[in-house]
């Protein structure tokens, strides 16, 4: 089966779409190191409770601290980890 016309057909929908706004590439690009960051700063959350007091006390400059960049996205992610549990 030919499916070179299927292929150029789907290159030339893809070209007229328009390209993806600047903020969602950025955040897909952040998304694996802020997961990766979010589960080492719950992990010892859970298994450090002097970090977790800290955190609780002062996200921001706990992370710093800890070596995390503070950014906005992570912020709210571990506020949200933290109140749900």
């Amino acid at each position: 089966m030919d499916r070179a016309p299927n292929e150029e057909r789907l290159g030339e929908l893809l070209h007229i779409l328009r390209p993806a706004p600047e903020a969602w590439v950025r955040a897909a690009q952040e998304l694996p190191g802020l997961r990766e960051s979010l589960g080492e700063i719950v992990a010892r959350a859970e298994a450090d409770l002097e970090f977790r007091a800290a955190l609780i006390a002062d996200l921001e400059t706990a992370l710093g601290q800890a070596g995390y960049e503070p950014g906005e996205r992570l912020l709210e992610a571990v506020r949200r980890r933290l109140t749900e549990r």
